[in-house]
């Protein structure tokens, strides 16, 4: 008996069609040129690519991309859009967060990189989030050195920078509670948004990173997807911030109440109106859809109209709430 016979001997039918399956896909992706290939697609200010383009950034024949982009295609993970006479290949959004993890996993052995911007920008962000606690020179060097922990010891390299952003973080959190200087939330912040998985997710993550323990917050959809964006947690990663193992929920009634600042995004009409809150609408573009060059434009927009919204809070005097606001 076969390799092949032995593994489906018990197998139900359908157990096997989907081990099939599993297969198919395994192989269509594991192929070193089509990882290439899937990595200038998502790469792609447009999320899409030509042949010709392909081949001239791989330095390839035409013939030799066409093959590997019908395997792809035959599989679904990318789509081909025939545009006069150039077809445009993209990414199928349902493969996109598998494809993810295959181009991250292609780099799973790789030594970490040393990346001072991405150091640079977390410990300027961290700095901020402790200052009057920490040092910008003692924050420095806790991120150096949880980023060298994370790249070397624990051999992490996916999702690296937003992940040493939380470590480091967690570690002076930690450093400041047992010193005695921890410091209670000043006010409860709700972000709110239709799937709950793009806008509300970056705000309340970037949030989170700046504010720590002063600000408490929440996130909520009036239409909640089933998971967070994948290139929401990209493009939060590329500026060293984790989205923390958040998910979509749906919004409900008492996590409006618990908040004193109740953030909208295109979803205005579906939350109540309590006394005492300050409601605000952020008119932004739904990153669903969207390009990684256009998230990344949403992004930098929500990140500066929370620092903005920091800023008013950290303005508050003690023990006073917001003005309340629906505007």
């Amino acid at each position: 008996m076969d390799r092949d016979s032995a593994f489906t001997a018990g197998s139900p039918p359908r157990e096997r069609e989907a081990a099939k399956k599993i297969a198919r896909n395994i192989r269509a992706t594991s192929d070193p040129t089509r990882i290439q290939i899937l990595g200038l697609i998502v790469e792609s200010d447009t999320g899409r690519r030509a042949v010709t383009e392909l081949a001239t950034q791989l330095g390839l024949t035409q013939p030799t991309i066409s093959h590997h982009l019908r395997v792809l295609s035959d599989e679904g993970v990318v789509l081909r859009t025939p545009e006069g006479r150039r077809a445009w290949y993209s990414v199928v959004p349902s493969r996109l967060a598998e494809v993810l993890d295959s181009l991250h996993a292609d780099h799973q052995d790789a030594t970490a990189p040393d990346s001072p911007p991405v150091l640079e920008r977390i410990s300027a962000d961290l700095a901020f989030r402790f200052a009057g606690t920490f040092s910008p020179e003692t924050v420095l060097e806790y991120v150096r050195e949880s980023y060298g922990l994370l790249a070397q010891r624990s051999r992490v390299t996916r999702y690296l920078p937003s992940l040493t952003a939380r470590f480091a973080a967690d570690r002076l959190e930690a450093l400041a509670s047992a010193d005695g200087l921890a410091h209670g939330a000043i006010a409860d912040v709700l972000f709110v948004c239709v799937q709950n998985a793009g806008r509300s997710q970056m705000a309340s993550a970037i949030l989170r990173s700046l504010a720590g323990g002063r600000v408490r917050v929440l996130t909520a959809g009036s239409d909640p997807a089933g998971s967070i964006n994948p290139l929401v947690i990209a493009a939060l990663d590329e500026i060293g911030v984790s989205a923390g193992g958040e998910y979509p929920k749906p919004l409900t009634v008492e996590v409006i109440r618990a908040s004193d600042y109740v953030i909208t995004m295109g979803c205005g009409d579906a939350c109540p109106i309590y006394p005492g809150r300050r409601y605000v609408d952020w008119d932004l573009p739904d990153p669903a859809g969207l390009t990684m060059e256009g998230v990344r434009a949403v992004r930098d927009d929500i990140d500066g109209r929370v620092r903005g919204l920091l800023a008013e809070i950290d303005a508050l005097p003690v023990g006073r709430g917001p003005e309340v606001n629906t505007g």
